[in-house]
């Protein structure tokens, strides 16, 4: 019964989050521009990752199988 209650909670809880547009706190500005933009960047802009923060991945492993070159410097160790 416990479970049940907490469980009910829960599902309560998370359904109380409202989806919105963001927009700064009462009295406070957006960061100003960077440095050589010639415009400061809107909320959803500072909200979307780059490219370079967020790179795409490829899920391709190996295409063909290439069989490995022969390493000179791969001597067994000395004992």
């Amino acid at each position: 019964m416990k479970r049940l209650i907490a469980l009910g909670l829960i599902l309560a809880l998370s359904a109380c989050g409202a989806a919105r547009e963001l927009k700064p706190a009462a009295g406070k500005a957006l960061p100003i521009a960077p440095y050589g933009a010639a415009a400061r960047p809107a909320a959803s802009q500072l909200l979307t990752a780059s490219s370079q923060a967020r790179p795409e991945r490829s899920d391709e492993v190996l295409t063909s199988s290439v069989e490995r070159q022969g390493n000179e410097f791969d001597l067994p160790p000395k004992n």
